[in-house]
């Protein structure tokens, strides 16, 4: 598997670089929101994913680590291909797609092109647990929470899973209490609130 690819910016276009590792040029297939993010610098730096089919080996890079995750939990889904994902992210950026799949708007990610309603759907239930515990590892901003609260976040988690809460519950009791408080709250009061939420 290739990780990232570190090495000359050799060409540029909105679907895919060149880029110069040592004498050997790569073709990387990228998202627009990852083309807007590559200035016209000399060196350039992508995480990649090696897409390996009968007929073809593919790479897609990443601007950032949260970009490549997120594409590589919706190929995950029955239906979307490399190809799609690669479309959903540069119809969307990687937080209106985590927001949409959070929140349960089908609407959103149905926009996207070649996303038919059923597909759109198995992203949404599929995926709802999967982005928010990647978003709680994340910045803490990406679903509206303060960077402070992340800490408390997992410290609330821990304790009701103590206290025997089943983990998909706790979560979901406990962003919802954040996302009521802009993530101002403290510990026990976070914990008090979710445990009401039940």
């Amino acid at each position: 598997m290739i990780a990232y690819l570190q090495g000359k910016l050799a060409f540029k276009d909105p679907t895919y670089v060149l880029i110069d590792v040592g004498g050997i040029g790569y073709e990387v297939k990228i998202s627009l929101q990852t083309y807007s993010k590559i200035k016209d610098q000399e060196a350039i730096r992508l995480h990649t994913y090696l897409h390996i089919k009968e007929d073809a080996h593919t790479l897609y890079g990443f601007w950032e680590e949260s970009e490549k995750r997120l594409f590589l939990l919706l190929i995950s889904i029955s239906g979307v291909g490399p190809n799609t994902g690669l479309m959903i992210l540069s119809s969307m950026s990687t937080e209106e797609v985590e927001n949409a799949i959070l929140s349960g708007d089908v609407a959103s990610i149905q926009q996207v092109k070649g996303i038919g309603l059923k597909t759109a759907q198995r992203v949404i239930l599929e995926l709802k647990d999967k982005v928010s515990k990647s978003s709680a590892t994340g910045t803490g901003q990406q679903i509206g929470f303060l960077k402070s609260s992340n800490k408390v976040r997992e410290e609330a988690l821990q304790a009701l899973l103590t206290l025997g809460f089943p983990k998909a519950a706790a979560e979901k009791n406990i962003n919802q209490v954040l996302k009521k408080t802009n993530g101002e709250i403290s510990l026990e009061d976070l914990i008090k609130a979710s445990l009401k939420t039940s």
